[in-house]
């Protein structure tokens, strides 16, 4: 189970059974639909057994946080951790539309990024991003990620192929603040 991890506006904690309900208070929006699973909704709720299954997924991750600032925001997790070659990448997303462009994100993965390399002395963090995901991309590069690469036409969204960014920090790079 990770630890929890404050930071000035933020604490990112471990999953607990009780955010099943508030991960169903929320719902999905369309974009995040699209961006997360790939489909536009067709009108249907987001269910009990969606947010079940979100809960699930956190709850088995030895790296992953629930975003909260007051209320639940998203999640943000280490993946692939591989402390023999001390690397991992990292995976952030918010579930409201309102809570994105506000610099929270930038906040959160300031603080896992800080945790990563501190506490798991890891030496490099990478990440995927869609392309055109500008707030994103910014968010990454706010924190010293720098592009490495692209691959071509590798997500496919909304019936139209989309590319992904590669991008990548090392813990000399990392910028805290």
């Amino acid at each position: 189970m990770p630890p929890v991890l404050q930071s000035r506006n933020l604490t990112m904690r471990p999953a607990t059974a009780a955010d099943v309900e508030r991960r169903l208070a929320i719902g999905a929006e369309p974009d995040e639909n699209l961006r997360l699973y790939g489909v536009q909704p067709d009108g249907a709720a987001f269910g009990r057994e969606d947010a079940e299954r979100w809960a699930r997924g956190l709850l088995a991750h030895p790296h992953a946080w629930i975003i909260e600032g007051g209320s639940l925001l998203g999640t943000i997790r280490l993946d692939r951790v591989d402390l023999a070659e001390k690397r991992a990448s990292l995976a952030i997303g918010l579930l409201r539309q309102q809570d994105q462009g506000r610099g929270l994100g930038t906040e959160a993965v300031r603080r896992v990024l800080a945790y990563g390399f501190d506490e798991l002395g890891l030496h490099r963090v990478s990440a995927r991003v869609l392309a055109d995901n500008v707030r994103a991309i910014r968010c990454y590069e706010k924190c010293g990620f720098v592009r490495e690469g692209r691959e071509r036409e590798t997500a496919f969204l909304d019936g139209t192929w989309h590319d992904d960014l590669i991008m990548g920090v090392l813990s000399h790079e990392f910028r805290r603040e």
